[in-house]
C-alpha cells in the first residue's frame, strides 16, 4: 500500500452543523461508566473520537457494557487517575476522566490488537491499518498518531509505524499504567481488553493540531557512555558496572540496591538519565531514561530501551520543576501551532507517573497551571509508565519523566 501525504486536505469550511466541539470530564468516582455518560451529554454533536483514561480500581467491565460498538474510543489504564480541567483527581487511587471529539468534518479511526511478545512489528502494523480503514482514510497519512501500549514495547511500535507511514507522522501518547507497577495494566476499547496489547488512533481533525513534547529537568556536567547494554538494561559504563558508576554519579541514591539488587523508582525520579535526541536552533532535547531497578548481577535496569554507544548525561530536577513544566509544554504546543487560547477548543495531556508521583500532593496546582495556559479550555491528563511525543525536529521517541500535550484548535 502506497501512503500519500493528504494531511490538511480535510479541513473544509464549517457552517453550524459542521462545528468542531470538544469536552472532558473527570471524577474520583470508581464507576467510569456514569462519567462518560456526564461527558457524552456536554457534547455539541454525534461523538467522532473519545479517549478513556481510568484507574484499575474503576469499573471497566459497566464501562464497556455501555459503549456503542460503533464508537471510536481509546481506552488504557492510568497511575491512581487523572487530571482535567476540573482539577486532579488521584488522592483515592480509583480516578478516572474522559475526552470526547465531535468533528463531523474530520475524520478519526481506532484500533486495538493483541500482543504475545513476538509479533509486536506486525501487530502494530496491522493496528494501523485497520484504525485507517476505521476511519475511512486507507492510503493516507494522518495528521497524528495517538499511542498507548503496554510497558516494554513502545520502541519497537513506534518503529512500525514508521515502517508503515514513515517517519513524518507525529506520534504522541503514553504508556498504560497500574497503580503499583504490578503488571495489573491494560489498554481497551469499547468490548475488549488487553494487558498485553497495542491501541493506535490516526487522527484527521478539520483543525489546527500543534503539539510539543518536553520534561523538566536540567542537564549536569556528568555523563559517561553506555559500554554494555541489554534491551532496558545499563550493564556497564565507560566499562564500569552501571549500577555503581550511576551510584557515585548520585552520591549514594541507590546505595541500599547495590549489594542484592531491588527497586530503586522512587530515588531516581528527580534524577534520570538523559540522551540528546534533538537540537533547534543550539537548544538540546532530551529524551529522559528513569532507573527502575539494580538487578543482582549489579545491571541498572530502565523504562524505556538504551544502547551500545549512548552518551547519557546524569539530569537534575525538583518538585517546583515537575509542578511547573505541565503549563510550559501546553505554552509550546500553542506556540508551535501558532494557537493563542482564546482559538483552542482543548488538549491532550501525557503526564509520567513517577512525576506525578513524586508531586502527588501538589498535582491540584499542575491542573491549574495547565488550565490557566489553556484558557480553561477542557483538557484529558493521563499519568503514564512511557511518554511517547514527537520533538520539534520531528522526531518520534518513547521516553520516562516526560510531558507530551496535543492541542486542538477551533
Amino acid at each position: 500500500m502506497t501512503f500519500g501525504d493528504e494531511r490538511g486536505r480535510n479541513v473544509l469550511k464549517k457552517d453550524a452543523e459542521m462545528e468542531f466541539s470538544i469536552v472532558s470530564h473527570g471524577s474520583a468516582s470508581d464507576a467510569p461508566a456514569d462519567v462518560l455518560r456526564d461527558t457524552l451529554s456536554k457534547l455539541n454533536g454525534p461523538p467522532s473520537m473519545v479517549f478513556a483514561s481510568v484507574s484499575i480500581e474503576a469499573d471497566l467491565a459497566g464501562l464497556q457494557k455501555i459503549i456503542d460498538p460503533a464508537l471510536p474510543l481509546h481506552g488504557s489504564t492510568t497511575c491512581l487517575g487523572v487530571m482535567t480541567d476540573e482539577g486532579a483527581f488521584v488522592q483515592a487511587g480509583r480516578g478516572c476522566g474522559f475526552l470526547a471529539i465531535s468533528d463531523p468534518a474530520g475524520a478519526y479511526g481506532s484500533a486495538m490488537v493483541a500482543v504475545d511478545g513476538s509479533d509486536i512489528e506486525a501487530a502494530a502494523e496491522r493496528a494501523v491499518l485497520m484504525a485507517l480503514d476505521r476511519a475511512q482514510r486507507p492510503g493516507e497519512t494522518p495528521e497524528l498518531i495517538w499511542l498507548t501500549a503496554t510497558p516494554g514495547i513502545e520502541e519497537r511500535v513506534i518503529a512500525s509505524i514508521h515502517q508503515t507511514l514513515g517517519e513524518g507522522v507525529p506520534i504522541c501518547g503514553g504508556s498504560a499504567a497500574d497503580n503499583e507497577v504490578a503488571g495489573d495494566w491494560m489498554v481497551f476499547d469499547g468490548s475488549q481488553t488487553h494487558s498485553a496489547g497495542i491501541s493506535i488512533s490516526v487522527l484527521f481533525p478539520s483543525v489546527t493540531v500543534g503539539y510539543a513534547f518536553h520534561s523538566g529537568y536540567r542537564p549536569t556536567q556528568t555523563k559517561g557512555r553506555v559500554s554494555a547494554s541489554s534491551g532496558r538494561q545499563i550493564l556497564s559504563i565507560d566499562g564500569r558496572p552501571g549500577a555503581v558508576v550511576y551510584n557515585e554519579w548520585t552520591q549514594g541514591r541507590i546505595e541500599h540496591a547495590l549489594t542484592h539488587g531491588g527497586s530503586v523508582i522512587a530515588n531516581t525520579s528527580l534524577a534520570p538519565l538523559g540522551r540528546s535526541r534533538d537540537s533547534v536552533a543550539g537548544f538540546d532535547y532530551y529524551l529522559l531514561s528513569h532507573p527502575e531497578a539494580v538487578n543482582e548481577d549489579g545491571a541498572l535496569a530502565l523504562f524505556s530501551d538504551i544502547s551500545v554507544g549512548d552518551e547519557i548525561v546524569l539530569m537534575e530536577g525538583t518538585a517546583d520543576n515537575l509542578v511547573q513544566r505541565a503549563g510550559r509544554v501546553a505554552e509550546n504546543a500553542l506556540s508551535m501551532a501558532r494557537l493563542e487560547p482564546a482559538n483552542l477548543s482543548g488538549a491532550l495531556v501525557i503526564y509520567c507517573a513517577g512525576c506525578m508521583l513524586t508531586v502527588q500532593d501538589r498535582m491540584d496546582e499542575v491542573a491549574s497551571g495547565l488550565r490557566e495556559v489553556l484558557g480553561e479550555k477542557p483538557f484529558l491528563g493521563s499519568f503514564t509508565f512511557g511518554e511517547q511525543g514527537c520533538f520539534i525536529g520531528g522526531s518520534n521517541h518513547q521516553g520516562n519523566l516526560m510531558i507530551s500535550v496535543v492541542v486542538f484548535g477551533a
